[in-house]
């Protein structure tokens, strides 16, 4: 089974669905299934948001989304964090 990446927008009640606070992704493959989520670190690490999210905590909203806009948000995150324009 080739490796599954599926994207999700992170929105808060800071955030909007045309400016999410965060992104998240999936990465499925034969031997094992995680998550990541980008942050203000500038990394991706492990993260329990999407778990947590399926079994009902609604402190976030996560729409499914494309590779393309996860990384224009993650360039947006970098842009901020950095302080480039």
């Amino acid at each position: 089974m080739p490796t599954k990446v599926t994207y999700y927008a992170i929105v808060n009640d800071y955030s909007s669905r045309e400016e999410p606070g965060g992104v998240l992704r999936r990465i499925e493959d034969e031997d094992a299934e995680y998550d990541e989520q980008f942050g203000r670190d500038l990394e991706w690490t492990r993260s329990a948001v999407l778990y947590s999210y399926e079994r009902g905590n609604m402190d976030n909203k996560l729409y499914e989304i494309s590779e393309d806009e996860a990384n224009r948000i993650v360039e947006r995150i970098r842009r901020t964090v950095t302080g480039q324009p």
